[in-house]
């Protein structure tokens, strides 16, 4: 932030100048830094010098929240660290765009002008980060290092300097993953890169330069999007490097073993698919998924975008994350051109939540792997909703065999109750509630089962998956050998869910003192004024609390207390209105666009009558990365004139 290299540069080029013109003496690295210091410089950086780590673990002592609603536009400083001089880090500078030619015809933004941006977001071993935003350009301007912790796994060696030949073993990759933010906060996925950065174990110095090229994802994933200039370099320095040899065998043998395993993977699962269609013919039409395509065109076994994904302390219970993952941004995979066919694209986890939206898939493996790290025995169901739109899902078999369903997209869940197709026509059949058709196959990150069964309708189906006869499983063996993660696997690891860095009741304040502007302007424009109830708004937050208490634990509570003050605050002869409506967004405008369409929303914002005074609540709840479930309610009371 301070370009600290370009400012030593100048102190440098100075001192030189003025000590070294009358005799050509050498200057040691004391005088040097004596020059800097004179000039302030190191004090400087050192008030500076912050190396960010995990967000999770983010100072909660922030300086106080200014009374007013002017809130830095700059995302947060994140945790200060000291560096650690017993272990080994890799220092990874990202200098600078090229050839990102879709934007070969924007214009410089102006000054104070809103442009669209680019945001890099890094995950290694554990650790995230997330670049500066800089606006979209041919040549984007990215100014970022990034400090990657390198050390050993296991906790024996964490103290112990690790070596170069010990970090050649490590074969986890930097994933990077490029998001475009539009002026109106949209996020789109730009590129998504798998980095090897152990080149620079062989470097000379210890420093190596590479210029990144970055494919396009989904139907773009052979196009090129454009060039990043990439610095590595090892800190403290290697004492001795190794020898491009060597690190390129290293790196052919793990292609090959990777390239061996998913070879014997794919001829597996053709026999098994050979085996499945034989019980019956018509099995060939049934939803049994056993490759998907990630962001990149790679087509990557299922059970691979699966595994336990424990969330720290950012989700108490279960519920909890399935309303976490259901107010995720849900988008379907863009397509070029129209022809009605769906674009399939498995995100990978790192790509679906920088860019905080995603498919139905993304969602539901995302949602199946943090149950599983709740502890429950937790699958994906790929199978159809109705008129029979393709659709995943997921499922949980408690231990005394009760099935739930879990709709990933909105947090909902189901007892499944199978319906005994062989029951006499008396006996009374439970009506399923939920909105599945059929199911084709169901997995996690150890199992894989195609539905066997004479019929793959969901509510006759019976999920006993010990029975071959009605569920054909994967061998275990199998499906561990490409999707566990390990030294020779194409599977990237997971990152760790983040903390929300949005502040839930600045950022209410701010939607709210928009809504109330558009609210008086529209009301303005139909000849009406606008007088706010200060009193009444206050009063409509327990209903906005005691909404998503619902969402999250299904359970209402409170709700006598809130009709009590609302019944206190409306005289005799008035009549109340209220309309609470709830978005996964922040942008105000577009909620009130949709608040608009409601008739009931536009009766009250459009109210006409004798005192008429207006009501208008926000209340932002967070969840992890940057996710949040917005509650609005508009409400009005006025006196009846009959």
């Amino acid at each position: 932030q301070m370009d600290v290299h370009g400012r030593i540069r100048e102190v440098l080029a100075e001192t030189i100048r003025e000590e070294l013109a009358p005799e050509h003496q050498q200057l040691s690295t004391e005088d040097l830094i004596k020059a800097l210091r004179q000039r302030g410089i190191i004090d400087d950086v050192m008030k500076e010098l912050k190396f960010v780590t995990d967000v999770n673990e983010k100072e909660r002592t922030s300086a106080p929240k200014p009374s007013t609603h002017f809130v830095e536009r700059e995302p947060p400083v994140l945790k200060k660290t000291n560096i650690d001089p017993t272990r080994r880090y890799l220092y990874l500078q990202v200098l600078g765009g090229k050839a990102f030619l879709e934007h070969l015809q924007e214009p410089e933004p102006l000054p104070g002008q809103i442009s669209s941006t680019f945001t890099l977001c890094l995950h290694f071993r554990n650790q995230r980060f997330r670049s500066k935003p800089v606006p979209c350009a041919c040549e984007p301007d990215f100014h970022d290092g990034f400090l990657l912790e390198v050390h050993k796994d296991s906790l024996g060696d964490g103290s112990k300097m690790v070596d170069a030949t010990t970090m050649l073993s490590i074969c986890d990759p930097v994933h990077m993953v490029l998001i475009k933010t539009d002026t109106f906060g949209e996020t789109t996925l730009v590129a998504s890169y798998f980095l090897e950065w152990r080149s620079v174990l062989a470097a000379e110095n210890g420093i190596t330069n590479v210029a990144v090229e970055l494919l396009g994802v989904g139907t773009e994933s052979k196009v090129s999007v454009g060039v990043l200039n990439i610095r590595l370099e090892m800190y403290p320095q290697l004492n001795k490097t190794l020898s491009p040899e060597i690190t390129n065998t290293q790196f052919a043998l793990e292609r090959q073993k990777t390239a061996e395993k998913e070879r014997l993977f794919l001829v597996y699962a053709k026999q098994w698919w050979r085996e499945y269609l034989q019980i019956r013919p018509t099995h060939n039409e049934r939803l049994v998924k056993i490759f998907a395509q990630d962001e990149n065109g790679i087509n990557r076994p299922v059970c691979s975008f699966i595994r336990p994904l424990r969330a720290g302390r950012l989700l108490d219970t279960p519920r909890q994350a399935a309303r976490f993952v259901s107010v995720l941004g849900y988008e379907r995979a863009p397509v070029i051109g129209g022809g009605g066919g769906k674009q399939e694209q498995w995100c990978t986890l790192l790509a679906f939540l920088c860019r905080n939206k995603g498919d139905c898939e993304d969602h539901a493996n995302l949602l199946c792997s943090l149950l599983l790290g709740f502890g429950l025995e937790a699958f994906v169901c790929v199978g159809t909703k109705a008129k029979g739109v393709p659709h995943t899902w997921v499922m949980t078999c408690g231990t005394d065999g009760t099935i739930t369903f879990w709709e990933s997209l909105t947090g909902h869940r189901y007892i499944h109750r199978p319906i005994n197709p062989d029951d006499p026509p008396l006996v009374e059949q439970p009506k399923p509630l939920y909105p599945y058709r059929t199911i084709g196959c169901i997995f996690n990150h150890q199992k894989f089962f195609g539905n066997c069964q004479p019929s793959d309708s969901v509510e006759v189906c019976v999920f006993d998956l010990r029975d071959e006869s009605k569920w054909k499983p994967m061998s275990g063996e199998a499906v561990k050998s490409v999707c566990s993660p390990g030294t020779t696997s194409s599977v990237p690891p997971f990152p760790p869910l983040c903390a929300s860095a949005i502040d839930a009741a600045v950022t209410s304040n701010e939607i709210e003192l928009q809504l109330r502007i558009l609210v008086s302007e529209h009301r303005k424009d139909l000849g009406l004024s606008t007088v706010w109830d200060d009193h009444l708004s206050y009063l409509l937050s327990p209903a906005l609390a005691a909404y998503e208490l619902e969402r999250t634990t299904s359970i209402s509570a409170g709700n006598e207390e809130f009709q009590d003050a609302v019944r206190r605050a409306v005289p005799d002869g008035h009549t109340f209105k209220g309309f609470p409506i709830h978005f996964v967004y922040r942008n105000a405008r577009r909620a009130f666009a949709t608040c608009l369409r409601s008739p009931f929303c536009e009766e009250i914002i459009c109210c006409r009558g004798d005192q008429v005074r207006l009501a208008v609540r926000v209340r932002v709840f967070t969840y992890p990365e940057s996710a949040c479930a917005v509650w609005i309610m508009f409400a009005c009371k006025y006196r009846s004139v009959l």
